[in-house]
């Protein structure tokens, strides 16, 4: 049985010793990772999965950007991960459909991430064409989810860092 809870400031070197586990070294020299360069994370979005002991089985963090001249706000989801001891046990998608849940009861529009579209397509993500991320991001990768209905409709341009 897992415990869902947002993500405490008690809780960031366990949560960082996680993505450092589950992500390749120089995970921070991605393109995703300059976005969030300064930029306060969306606190109420970033949550933990703890076990019956009360480790960080998983964690996921949310940032708020915006796109195009219009500077359209959206957020990007990332990093998520779960422990490689405790994979397949349906924690991503937990993470994924709660914290979703709680974007768009809080007035968040739309989400977007960079990964892989068969994966994230279970949680509705489709890939956003006319959106770019920073090079060197392949634009394949780039998907987003509306949390309200045609909230990616007419969206276009650059990602770009909150300041």
């Amino acid at each position: 049985m897992y415990k869902l809870e947002v993500e405490n400031a008690d809780d960031m070197w366990e949560v960082e010793s996680l993505y450092d586990t589950c992500f390749a070294p120089g995970r921070e020299a991605l393109s995703s990772y300059r976005l969030r360069d300064g930029v306060l994370k969306v606190t109420d979005l970033c949550l933990v999965a703890r076990d019956e002991l009360g480790i960080v089985s998983a964690a996921i963090r949310y940032w708020p950007i915006h796109i195009g001249p219009q500077k359209v706000v959206a957020l990007l989801l990332g990093p998520i991960a779960v422990h490689p001891t405790r994979q397949g046990e349906g924690l991503g998608g937990l993470l994924m459909q709660d914290s979703m849940e709680r974007a768009r009861v809080l007035g968040w529009k739309r989400v977007m991430l960079v990964g892989d579209e068969p994966y994230y397509r279970r949680f509705g993500f489709t890939l956003l064409k006319d959106v770019r991320m920073p090079p060197p991001t392949n634009p394949e990768r780039v998907l987003g989810v509306a949390l309200t209905e045609g909230a990616w409709d007419g969206v276009a341009g650059s990602v770009e860092r909150v300041i």
